[in-house]
C-alpha cells in the first residue's frame, strides 16, 4: 500500500498508532514545550527539484516559554527593587514568585529624608492657601465688560439657557437686546424697542428652550416676545368692576412680577397688585389664565404677591408677599390654601427676590427691610441664617444662588455719601461674609444673573450700565467672545474701478430718447389749456361782464351756454314764445301726441271735455250740505 501524504501530515496511523505508548494520565499541567519546527531534508530536496524552491520563507523560530517567563520575573524584581537601608530584615525570606502589578515606581521616590519633608511641608503650605481662598477663588471676577443700557436704573435682565444672548430692561420702558457672539469690544446693542409703551419694565425671563422672552412691565398685560423682539403674544386684560377675582380673564391691576415654568415649556406665571397668582399657557394665547390662586394677609384681605419662583421640578410656587409673608403653593394639591406659610418671615415691606437653591431643600428670601434670610423647606418655622443692614432703594433687588449652592449674593444700594456699588458674597453654610466685590461706575446694584454654564455674573447697575464680571481661565464664551475683539472701521478704497456693460438698449440704434429732466414737459403741459385746466380768460371791454353779454339775468346765460339754438330775448313775452309754436306742433307733432297715438287715439283735452258736458246738459249740481 502506497503512503499518501500532504505536506508533513501523513496518513499512516498504523505506524503512529504503535509509536504511542499507554501511559494511563490525561496529560500534564503547566508550560508547554519548547515548540522546535525541524526541516524534513527529503521533502525540502524533493520541493527544490519539482518547484525549484527550498521553502515557503523564513524558518520558523524557536520559543522556549520558560525562559520568557525567568526574564520577565528578573526585570520586574529589579525595577521594584527598594534601597539597601530601607529593606527590611525578613525581606529575604520573601517569596521570589510574587508577581508586581502595575507601572513601575520612579526611581527617585526613596530620596532623603530632608527632601520629602519640605516638599511636604510646602504642599501642606500650599493646600491650606487653597483652603483658604477656595470660597472667593472660583467667584468670576478677574475682568470685567460693560454694556451701556440707558441713563436709568436697570431693574430687569436675563440670559437665555444657552448663553448666547442678554436681555436688559429698564425704568425708561426700553428693553435692549445683546448677542455676544455679533458684539465687539464696543459691547452695542443690535436692538432696543418699547414693547409695553410708556411701562416701566419690571421683569425679562428667557424660557427655558431660549426662543421666547417673556416681559413684566407696570401694566396689567404681560407680553411674550421672540428672540429678536417681535411680539408673539398678550395676555388679556381683566375687568377691573368684577371683585371675585376668579371670573375675570386677566390680571385687573399692574404687573409685578413674572417667571417661566422649567419643566413645562409653555406654561409662565404672572403676579399683579390685584393679589392674584395666574398661570398662562403660551399655546392658548393669553387668552384665559389656565390657574389662578389667590394671595391672602392674615386678617383675610388679599395681599400683593411681590415676588414669585418655580423650585426646580416645576410643581411648587412660593410667593413673597408686600405684607412679609412666605406663601408654598403646591400644584399637585388644591390651591385653596397654600401648602406651607410664614406670616411673619419678614417685616411688612415688599419682599423684592425669593429663590429656591439648585440642589437641596433651601429658599433664599430678600426684603425691602434690609434682610436676607436663609430657609430650609424641611423645617420651615424659622430661619436657618439671616443677615441685615442691606440697603436697598429698589423693590426687584436680587439675592440668587451661586451655581453650586456654596455662596449667596445679593445688590445693596448706596447710602448717603457712598459713591461705589457693592456685591455681597456669603457662605451658604455661615452666612459669613466670604467677598464684598465694589462696582466702580455704578450708584445701586439691583439685579443678578450668575449663569452656570458661562461661569460669568452680570450685574445691573442704577446708572444705566450692564457689568459683566468673567474669568479668563474660567469662564467660557459669553462676554469673553467680544471683549477681545476690536472695532474696525471700514476701508474704503482709494482707487475706484469702473467696468463698462454695453447693452443692446445701450446702442444709438436702440436708444430711445429720454429727458432728464421733467421741466420741459410740465412747460409745454402749461401752455396747454385742456392739460393745465386753465380758466376762462376775462373780458377786457365792456360793463357787466359775461352775464351781460349774454343777457340781463344769470337765467338767460346759462340757457344761452346750454347750447340753444336760438337766442331767447329778454324784452320779449315768453307766453308770445311759446305759442307761436302751437301751429308747428299740431301739423308735425314730435313729443307727447306720437306717444299716445296707438293708446288714446282721441285726445281728452280740456276743448273736448266742454264741448261734452254742453252736450249732456253741464255737470250735476251739487247737494247742499243740510240735504
Amino acid at each position: 500500500m502506497k503512503k499518501i501524504s500532504f505536506g508533513k501530515i501523513s496518513t499512516n496511523f498504523r505506524q503512529n498508532s504503535e509509536k504511542i505508548e499507554a501511559t494511563g494520565t490525561i496529560g500534564t499541567f503547566g508550560p508547554p514545550k519548547a515548540i522546535e519546527v525541524l526541516d524534513d531534508d527529503n521533502e525540502s530536496q524533493q520541493m527544490k527539484d519539482v518547484m525549484g524552491i527550498s521553502t515557503f520563507g523564513k524558518k520558523a523560530k524557536v520559543f522556549d516559554i520558560k525562559e520568557m517567563i525567568a526574564q520577565v520575573k528578573a526585570t520586574a524584581k529589579e525595577v521594584t527593587k527598594k534601597p539597601v537601608e530601607d529593606v527590611p530584615a525578613d525581606s529575604e525570606d520573601s517569596d521570589d514568585s510574587d508577581e508586581f502589578i502595575g507601572p513601575p515606581l520612579p526611581q527617585d521616590l526613596g530620596g532623603s529624608n530632608k527632601e520629602t519633608t519640605k516638599a511636604e511641608s510646602k504642599i501642606s503650605d500650599d493646600d491650606s492657601e487653597d483652603d483658604k481662598e477656595d470660597d472667593s477663588l472660583f467667584i468670576p471676577c478677574s475682568h470685567e465688560a460693560q454694556m451701556t443700557h440707558g441713563t436709568k436704573a436697570v431693574t430687569a435682565i436675563s440670559v437665555d439657557p444657552s448663553g448666547a444672548r442678554l436681555a436688559s430692561g429698564s425704568v425708561d420702558y426700553d428693553v435692549s437686546f445683546w448677542d455676544f457672539a455679533g458684539m465687539d469690544s464696543g459691547m452695542r446693542t443690535f436692538r432696543t424697542l418699547q414693547p409695553c409703551d410708556n411701562h416701566p419694565i419690571r421683569g425679562l425671563h428667557y424660557s427655558g428652550t431660549g426662543d421666547l422672552l417673556l416681559v413684566v412691565s407696570g401694566a396689567s398685560q404681560a407680553k411674550v416676545v421672540d428672540r429678536d423682539g417681535f411680539e408673539k403674544l398678550e395676555t388679556v386684560k381683566g375687568d377691573m368692576y368684577i371683585t371675585d377675582q376668579a371670573r375675570t380673564k386677566g390680571h385687573t391691576a399692574g404687573l409685578l412680577a413674572g417667571i417661566w415654568n422649567p419643566v413645562t415649556k409653555e406654561e409662565f406665571l404672572t403676579t399683579s397688585f390685584d393679589g392674584t397668582v395666574r398661570s398662562w399657557d403660551f399655546y392658548e394665547g393669553g387668552k384665559h389664565h389656565k390657574r389662578i390662586i389667590k394671595c391672602r394677609a392674615q386678617n383675610g384681605l388679599k395681599v400683593a404677591p411681590t415676588a414669585v419662583n418655580f423650585n426646580r421640578e416645576g410643581k411648587v410656587i412660593a410667593c413673597g408677599c408686600a405684607d412679609g409673608s412666605l406663601q408654598l403653593w403646591d400644584f399637585r394639591k388644591s390651591t385653596v390654601a397654600p401648602a406651607m406659610q410664614i406670616r411673619k418671615a419678614h417685616q411688612p415691606a415688599e419682599i423684592s427676590s425669593i429663590c429656591f437653591s439648585h440642589v437641596g431643600d433651601h429658599l433664599l428670601t430678600r426684603s425691602c427691610d434690609e434682610t436676607m434670610k436663609l430657609w430650609d423647606l424641611r423645617k420651615f418655622k424659622e430661619a436657618v441664617h439671616q443677615v441685615g443692614d442691606l440697603f436697598t432703594r429698589y423693590d426687584t433687588t436680587d439675592a440668587i444662588f451661586s451655581p453650586n449652592d456654596a455662596l449667596v449674593a445679593t445688590g445693596v444700594s448706596l447710602k448717603k455719601g457712598e459713591k461705589t456699588g457693592t456685591i455681597l458674597f456669603y457662605d451658604t453654610s455661615s452666612f459669613s461674609l466670604v467677598r464684598r466685590l465694589t462696582i466702580p461706575e455704578a450708584t445701586h446694584t439691583i439685579k443678578l444673573c450668575w449663569h452656570p454654564k458661562l461661569n460669568q455674573i452680570f450685574v445691573g447697575t442704577g446708572s444705566g450700565l450692564v457689568k459683566c464680571f468673567y474669568d479668563d481661565r474660567r469662564s467660557m464664551r459669553g462676554a469673553t467672545l467680544c471683549a477681545v475683539k476690536t472695532h474696525r472701521k471700514a476701508q474704503h478704497s482709494e482707487i475706484v474701478s469702473t467696468t463698462q456693460v454695453i447693452t443692446p438698449h445701450a446702442l444709438p440704434l436702440f436708444r430711445q430718447e429720454r429727458r432728464k429732466t421733467s421741466r420741459k414737459q410740465m412747460e409745454k403741459d402749461r401752455l396747454d389749456p385742456v392739460k393745465s385746466r386753465r380758466p376762462d380768460l376775462p373780458i377786457t371791454s365792456g360793463q357787466g361782464g359775461r352775464v351781460a353779454s349774454s343777457g340781463g339775468t344769470l337765467s338767460s346765460f346759462v340757457i344761452r351756454n346750454l347750447g340753444l339754438s336760438k337766442r331767447v330775448e329778454d324784452d320779449q313775452d315768453p307766453r308770445e314764445a311759446i305759442l307761436k309754436y302751437a301751429k308747428e306742433a299740431e301739423e308735425n307733432p314730435y313729443w307727447i301726441t306720437p306717444a299716445y297715438k296707438s293708446t288714446q287715439p282721441k285726445a281728452c283735452t280740456s276743448k273736448f271735455v266742454e264741448e261734452e258736458e254742453k252736450e249732456e246738459g253741464g255737470p250735476d249740481a251739487k247737494k247742499a250740505k243740510n240735504e
